[in-house]
């Protein structure tokens, strides 16, 4: 089971994209699994037969664990899988360990046993899994309860309470133990965004004519945002436990609404890219998100978190860091207001950035210069992008 995420501890297997015995070849999709975070498809990591798989569907593996074997022609896999979970990824401590294995069993104990067939129905019918009764062994969902539910002949759970998916779970675990355990400080900072909205439909029409869509405000911001990084490289730095560590490249991860949570989507070198790359890119991610089919790429390697509410009509918000990151930009809409122009009132469409910044990584005055450096791109576009 590979590790998608830092403090992973184990991925639901929701299904093989391969039988056994089959031949896969490197970087096609091997297995899917359901992590805190997103459904992913894991890519094959080499070529070979597929063999000795020791985890069915539905199955709740903890990270590092054997799940099945490539081998060559002819060759035949170990007899017994071994567990090679990774090392830092050991409790110190017994209590520690029997917390976590406490805390698996919850998490695991909470989720419907749904079989893939039914999986995928419920999936096309919109149809919400945690309220359906099942009436297969033990208590699994069948395809036939998915549709009778639908049709609204079949059981539903009593509305008593609703329980939290692996992704809902986990993710309010870990935005708690950021909030508690990370020292969040807060800068805000309104803009002006006239040149950026004229910067935007500008592209657009010159990209529309070539791939059909332009680029949206993020794709700007994203993009902006990444040039700034390169300019401040403690922004773009992540807190190990034991220091600050630079990071080599500069991965935007783009904060996504999906079912039951956010996931970090990642523009992996944002900083080499152009807008019309990015909007294409950010685009792919978006669609893979609500269908369920991220990537592992898709959701590791983020150095820096955006996270815009402007298109819920939010004017300004906080968002929490996502550890080990520095720090989270958050934006809201884009309005009208009322602000000072050469010395007059005057209306100009304004936007309201807030940063969370982690204080062990960086201090108020680090991340104010970072600010206000990416203020004066947003300000004046045309000179940085």
């Amino acid at each position: 089971m590979p590790a998608l995420e830092m403090a992973q501890e184990n991925g639901k297997l929701l299904a093989w994209r391969k039988k056994e015995g089959e031949r896969v070849t490197k970087g096609e999709p091997l297995l899917e699994i359901e992590t805190d975070k997103a459904v992913v498809e894991v890519e094959a990591p080499g070529d070979g037969i597929l063999a000795g798989i020791t985890a069915d569907v539905g199955a709740v593996v903890p990270v590092g664990q054997t799940v099945a074997w490539l081998v060559a022609p002819g060759e035949k896999p170990p007899a017994t899988a071994v567990t090679t979970a990774p090392a830092a990824r050991a409790s110190s401590t017994p209590e520690r360990a029997s917390a976590a294995a406490q805390a698996t069993e919850q998490r695991v104990g909470a989720a419907p046993q749904i079989s893939p067939k039914a999986r995928r129905l419920a999936k096309e019918l919109g149809v919400d899994i945690s309220k359906i009764r099942g009436t297969g062994p033990d208590g699994t969902i069948t395809s036939e309860d998915v549709q009778s539910f639908a049709d609204g002949k079949g059981s539903a759970v009593p509305a008593v309470l609703e329980p939290l998916s692996q992704v809902a779970r986990l993710m309010a675990e870990r935005t708690a133990q950021s909030w508690i355990s990370v020292p969040h400080f807060f800068l805000v900072r309104d803009v002006d965004c006239g040149e950026l909205m004229a910067a935007q439909k500008r592209i657009s029409q010159e990209m529309e004519k070539s791939q059909g869509a332009g680029p949206t405000i993020t794709d700007l911001l994203i993009a902006l945002l990444a040039k700034s990084l390169a300019k401040h490289p403690k922004m773009n730095s992540i807190w190990t436990g034991e220091g600050i560590r630079s990071n080599s490249e500069i991965n935007i991860s783009v904060a996504m609404a999906v079912k039951d949570g956010v996931v970090g989507a990642v523009i992996h070198k944002a900083n080499a890219l152009q807008v019309g790359g990015i909007s294409t890119l950010r685009r792919e991610l978006t669609e893979r998100a609500r269908t369920g089919r991220l990537r592992t790429a898709d959701i590791t390697g983020g150095t820096f978190t955006l996270s815009n509410l402007g298109m819920y009509k939010v004017d300004a918000f906080s968002a929490i860091i996502t550890p080990p990151q520095a720090a989270v930009l958050a934006v809201g809409s884009i309005s009208d207001r009322v602000v000072p122009v050469d010395g007059k009132p005057g209306i100009r469409p304004m936007m309201t950035m807030t940063l969370s910044s982690d204080h062990r990584v960086v201090d108020g005055a680090r991340a104010a210069e970072f600010l206000s450096d990416l203020a004066n791109a947003i300000r004046e576009p045309g000179k940085v992008l």
